[in-house]
């Protein structure tokens, strides 16, 4: 049977990792590759193959090639594997597949109409533990599951983000979602499925000179498939990672897979079951001055081929690849959806401010109502915020708040002090 041809687009460090692995696949030929840098610059001087400068003169080329993989930045996957199937190849995308939805939709419509196939680079499910915990969960053996807790600390300093690089630009990095711990949320929504009622906090410790956005989130959210979960994050975390984990508590058991990269079980404990010996796991990707997910991509080239052989089925699909874009974009979205008054008082200066609440004078007639909407968008907006948005007396919009409870539309979360009000739903 002859040999899949592919070109890599890209040759950074993941790009690299593509093309070591298709020269190494024995059913697999690298035919070419694609970097706006020169070759020396890249270190690529060894692969003594054609070498393009864009992808437009790569497609362009008289080629023989099946696949092509996308390994650019975040911000051109979705509009470069596009240009791919339009070329009338099959194309392998790294993840992200899109840093939105629509860009995803986009990429799978086009799928559908060149009659090609998208693979989606999630090579986290090919380790030992994963393939163990998907099955087990499929099985039903856990039960209902109630809650779920994933837990994703990793370090990224100066050494990740430098001045040359792309990492760190929201137009093409995105965010620490993406880039770092997209492959963990692919393994809760490939266990568990989508999320809905997503609150979210962010932050920014100590990479406001590196990047153009948070570096750390607490999030909540409910299954759509029932049961609560949350995701802790952050590349804070000092001089090297600390822990990729999920733990999952459900009716019939409980189960924590941990380590630094979710490449081991730490805890198993199910009802009428003994825990299997696993394979060991392979490490995280060695970058030299930073770690990755898990040296998995042989596999990744592997399904391709016996894909396109037809002797498999695709491990990790578009449909797939766009939930986890639409989950993440779900949580950034919770961010973005702050109203225009709070993100002027946040982000803007004394004029903005003073132009934002003359505006909400002119149109708030009821602070009550006023009040209910705020809260129900930031439901940790404190009040002496919503004395200056309504332009009233910090006490008079504590009684508001007040009358509010009494009429059984706002309730306490949490302690009196350091606790929150929450918008009752149903109720207006």
């Amino acid at each position: 049977m002859s040999k899949i041809k592919f070109a890599v687009v890209g040759c950074g460090h993941i790009g690299k990792r593509h093309a070591e692995m298709i020269s190494r696949e024995v059913g697999a030929q690298l035919v070419a590759l694609c970097d706006v840098r020169g070759k020396s610059e890249l270190g690529i001087d060894a692969y003594k193959i054609p070498f393009f400068t864009s992808i437009e003169d790569l497609l362009a080329a008289d080629l023989d090639m099946d696949v092509v993989n996308i390994c650019t930045p975040n911000g051109w996957h979705a509009q470069q594997a596009v240009k791919v199937l339009q070329s009338g190849r099959h194309v392998v995308v790294e993840k992200p597949m899109a840093l939105t939805t629509k860009g995803a939709n986009i990429l799978i419509e086009a799928s559908k109409k060149a009659k090609k196939k998208v693979f989606c680079v999630m090579q986290n499910r090919y380790s030992p533990p994963s393939v163990w915990i998907k099955e087990l969960v499929k099985s039903g053996k856990l039960g209902k599951i109630f809650m779920v807790q994933l837990n994703c600390y990793w370090n990224r300093d100066e050494r990740y983000y430098t001045a040359e690089n792309w990492h760190g630009s929201k137009k093409l990095d995105g965010g620490t979602l993406y880039t770092q711990f997209s492959h963990f949320i692919d393994m809760m929504v490939w266990l568990f499925g989508d999320i809905s009622n997503v609150q979210a906090h962010f932050s920014n410790f100590n990479h406001r000179k590196l990047t153009e956005f948070e570096d750390s989130g607490i999030v909540g959210f409910e299954f759509v498939n029932g049961g609560m979960g949350c995701l802790n994050f952050s590349t804070a975390v000092w001089d090297k990672n600390f822990e990729s984990s999920m733990t999952i508590i459900a009716e019939k058991g409980s189960v924590k897979i941990g380590g630094q990269y979710m490449d081991k079980v730490e805890y198993c404990h199910v009802k009428n079951y003994v825990m299997p010996e696993l394979a060991p796991t392979n490490g995280g990707n060695d970058y030299g001055a930073y770690k990755g997910s898990a040296q998995n991509h042989h596999f990744v080239i592997r399904n391709v081929i016996d894909v396109l052989q037809k002797k498999a089925k695709i491990t990790a699909t578009a449909e797939e690849g766009a939930m986890v874009v639409g989950v993440i974009e779900k949580i950034y979205n919770v961010n973005e959806k702050l109203t225009v008054t709070q993100k002027v008082i946040k982000n803007g200066d004394k004029k903005d401010i003073q132009k934002v609440i003359e505006k909400v004078r002119l149109k708030v007639t009821d602070n009550q109502k006023f009040i209910l909407h705020e809260m129900s968008e930031n439901p940790y907006i404190d009040g002496e915020l919503l004395s200056e948005l309504l332009g009233i007396s910090l006490r008079k919009t504590r009684e508001n708040i007040a009358k509010l409870k009494d009429k059984g539309l706002l309730r306490r979360i949490g302690p009196d002090k350091g606790g929150y009000w929450e918008v009752v739903k149903n109720k207006s």
